[in-house]
């Protein structure tokens, strides 16, 4: 199928004047009426006919003028399809726990729209095992994370690493030991079944403690806003806790250097997806920013 031919019969029948025509294709009117009569000849039919001096589309040159402009819609609506492949556009889902929401994806998402202003940015906050539930069934495109994730159809990126401290308030620290603490208020932690609760478990046998009482929740900020009322103690990243370390607010009963890892996730399949690709490529640019 000569494109050509079928282009130069559009714009005649656009125009239904060789002359014009001829000066919006740049071709001579003698080429033109040589493509006009190829595409008869292989058409089978008439397209174009004259009445004096007026040219007008025949019946069959109607129906080949319908199917010609959609054709060449089509095919320009592919072309702009496949320049929008050249660049981030459409929808992209982030999933994080509330901690990474609000501490650093505020940031991350500004500098991303900035870059990529084609893109709507759609963001849940939820914890970090329905964060990694939501890439896998391909709600979410990818998720920041902490704690390992070893599902195989993921891939991991590590963006960091932070300290684990074991936290109550002050005032609690001031009235009691730590085991009348761990005898008399629950240790406030992540439902069962959370990416980070083994990483706690191993801490708090590390440091030779078995709390008798536990209280589980579903976020890390839901665990320190209980601790901060005085409820109990619990483990928690640097991150989240220092400010209210700084304040005093807060008491370090114990740290643990470098135990919670900070991860990007994705499904493995998914990594060369333009929006994907250029989110992930930000989040670890601003990140190692922030060292």
């Amino acid at each position: 199928m000569d494109f050509k031919k079928y282009k130069t019969f559009q714009v005649v029948a656009d125009t239904l004047n060789l002359t014009r025509a001829a000066d919006q294709l740049g071709y001579t009117q003698p080429t033109i009426t040589l493509q006009l009569q190829s595409l008869e000849s292989e058409l089978g039919v008439t397209l174009l006919g004259r009445s004096g001096k007026r040219t007008f589309l025949t019946p069959a040159g109607k129906l080949v003028k319908r199917y010609v402009d959609r054709t060449f819609a089509l095919m320009e609506e592919m072309e702009a399809e496949l320049r929008k492949l050249e660049h981030p556009h459409g929808l992209l889902t982030v999933a994080a726990p509330e901690f990474y929401c609000t501490q650093y994806l505020s940031l991350i998402l500004h500098s991303y729209i900035a870059e990529n202003p084609n893109v709507k940015l759609q963001l849940f906050s939820c914890d970090s095992n329905d964060a990694m539930k939501k890439v896998s069934s391909n709600e979410a495109d990818l998720a920041i994370i902490a704690g390992p994730c070893e599902l195989p159809q993921i891939e991991t990126m590590p963006l960091g690493r932070e300290d684990l401290v074991l936290v109550t308030t002050s005032e609690l620290l001031e009235q009691h030991t730590l085991t009348e603490l761990l005898g008399t208020y629950p240790f406030i932690t992540y439902k069962s079944g959370s990416n980070i609760q083994r990483l706690v478990n191993e801490c708090l046998s590390e440091y030779g403690i078995a709390p008798e009482k536990y209280i589980a929740c579903v976020s890390d900020e839901t665990i320190k806003r209980t601790v901060m009322y005085n409820t109990g103690i619990a483990l928690l990243g640097a991150g989240l806790v220092e400010d209210e370390l700084r304040k005093g607010t807060l008491a370090e009963i114990h740290r643990f250097p470098g135990k919670i890892e900070t991860n990007m996730v994705m499904l493995k399949k998914r990594i060369a997806e333009q929006n994907i690709h250029s989110f992930a490529e930000i989040v670890k640019r601003i990140w190692k920013e922030w060292g």
